[in-house]
């Protein structure tokens, strides 16, 4: 079953933390390295993308959209890729400072990298991951 799992700010929001795309894009491409390995070693027809906001105006931090490789059944060449999306801005909002903008990054790759597993929301959590 295709669908779209998200990971949404607890926080208020603050002013966004002032930082380049560039500065950005290096910090999400840094956080991989903080991946569990098991996360990353079943990946398949999977993008990762950064967009400036949510289109529906959410505080929504990144989201997971695809089908997640328990519930895939034939899938394969010629399929779009699933999708996992963090967002710049909600996510800047939230953090005081790069080191703690890093540490959210890590925190939604994992949890979308989770749905994309099959973890539920409530097991994510219970993991620490939420």
């Amino acid at each position: 079953m295709a669908g779209r799992y998200a990971r949404r700010m607890d926080a208020p929001h603050s002013p966004a933390l002032d930082i380049s795309d560039e500065a950005f894009d290096a910090l999400v491409e840094e956080a991989f390295d903080e991946i569990p390995a098991p996360l990353l070693e079943n990946i398949d027809n999977l993008i990762f993308v950064v967009e400036d906001e949510p289109e529906d105006g959410s505080d929504m931090l990144g989201y997971y959209e695809g089908t997640a490789l328990t519930e895939r059944e034939a899938y394969g060449y010629g399929q779009l890729p699933d999708r996992i999306v963090l967002f710049k801005g909600p996510l800047t909002r939230l953090c005081g400072d790069e080191d703690e903008l890093y540490d959210e990054i890590v925190v939604t790759l994992v949890h979308e990298l989770g749905h994309y597993h099959g973890i539920e929301e409530d097991r994510l959590h219970e993991l620490g991951w939420g």
